[in-house]
């Protein structure tokens, strides 16, 4: 899984390091055919050299973090990044890619992530995806450029087939996603499926028939719906309705606008994560309604947000610094050469019990009926 160096460009060309170096930065000193070689190996063993990397100007003495009491990177990575240069080597870097860094349940999941990776002595480098598609860029090839020893894709990538090229040259580790993956990628999310059906059974014990889902998208949206779904079949609840959103605290509201407007009301929402559901909440507001008198509403991923004494929201615990705790064990096994088929890692998800959720109004006829 090494990535080709500018040593093995050489070789494969038959030439020294220093004309590959005069070839990559475009010098008109190297002969037409030795040109031809090196773009060629190039090619054939698909090179990408590290210019950002030496951009960075990210050089430390090995000797510096133990001298500092600093945890000092990897054996492995000791080892791929010695060589000459008079007992200098780069810093070890772990890219980090986000899905979108407005999401705050990453916050906690990065948290998590770093504390493992900085004790085992490696850097890490965030990108945002979402930033990056506006511009065009590949966020996880980017990462290449710039030498770095791994990679950890946080949620869900726009392209994940852009991944495949990147596995096959640096360990890669998804977090917080379910899509599916390259062969010897691992992923680690929370138990989706588990944490919906703790809402909605938490929403069913407190007598509440009528129960809207803010659906989300991609795969955990997915198992979310469903695990909603499949338990108000279970307890015999024909109240369930979906309503579909972007994830966005507008488009919470935009859902919840229309749930609340329906004719047959729910009196319970519960969300696909807490942005949406601050929609929810305002939505709520906007059309008078008290929470939880009148309307009950369930979040999910248990972040800073949903702890504001202002919203106080029940919501499901996704265990994100447990998540990014057990992507970094994952990426730092696999740097390490202990890696295999990729596996699937899910954190238990907890439910917790706040402000805004309470027992459901006294049903009337219809209200009954959804459960004869």
């Amino acid at each position: 899984m090494r990535p080709p160096t500018i040593r093995d460009v050489a070789d494969r060309a038959g030439v020294s390091k220093s004309l590959v170096s005069l070839v990559l930065r475009g010098s008109g000193q190297v002969r037409a055919e030795k040109r031809e070689a090196v773009l060629r190996a190039v090619r054939e063993l698909g090179y990408r050299p590290n210019t950002a990397a030496r951009t960075l100007g990210e050089t430390r003495a090995l000797g510096e973090a133990g001298a500092s009491g600093e945890a000092g990177p990897l054996p492995s990575l000791r080892r791929r990044s010695g060589g000459g240069g008079g007992g200098r080597t780069r810093a070890p870097l772990v890219g980090v890619v986000l899905h979108d860094l407005r999401n705050p349940w990453y916050v906690d999941l990065v948290d998590g992530l770093n504390s493992l990776l900085h004790a085992s002595g490696l850097h890490m480098l965030l990108a945002d995806a979402r930033l990056n598609r506006r511009v065009g860029q590949d966020p996880a090839g980017s990462f290449l450029d710039l030498g770095a020893d791994g990679l950890v894709v946080v949620g869900t990538l726009p392209d994940p087939a852009a991944l495949d090229a990147v596995a096959e040259r640096i360990p890669v580790v998804v977090a917080g996603a379910r899509e599916p993956v390259p062969p010897g990628v691992d992923v680690v999310a929370g138990d989706d499926e588990q944490g919906a059906r703790l809402a909605t059974e938490h929403l069913l014990a407190l007598g509440h028939r009528r129960i809207a889902h803010i659906a989300g998208y991609g795969a955990v949206g997915e198992l979310r719906r469903r695990s909603f779904e499949a338990v108000m079949r279970a307890h015999g609840a024909r109240g369930a309705v979906v309503e579909p959103s972007d994830m966005t605290e507008e488009g919470g509201h935009r859902a919840a606008v229309r749930l609340l407007a329906r004719a047959d009301r729910p009196t319970a929402v519960f969300a696909v994560n807490d942005i949406a559901c601050v929609g929810a909440l305002s939505a709520a507001e906007e059309l008078g309604l008290s929470v939880p008198r009148d309307l009950s509403v369930v979040g999910y991923d248990n972040t800073s947000t949903s702890r504001l004494r202002h919203l106080w929201l029940t919501t499901v615990d996704n265990a994100g610094h447990e998540v990014g705790r057990r992507a970094a064990r994952c990426l730092l096994d696999r740097i390490e050469g202990r890696g295999g088929a990729g596996r699937v890692q899910l954190a238990a998800p907890l439910l917790e019990i706040r402000g805004t959720t309470a027992t459901a109004p006294a049903a009337g006829p219809a209200d009954r009926a959804l459960t004869d």
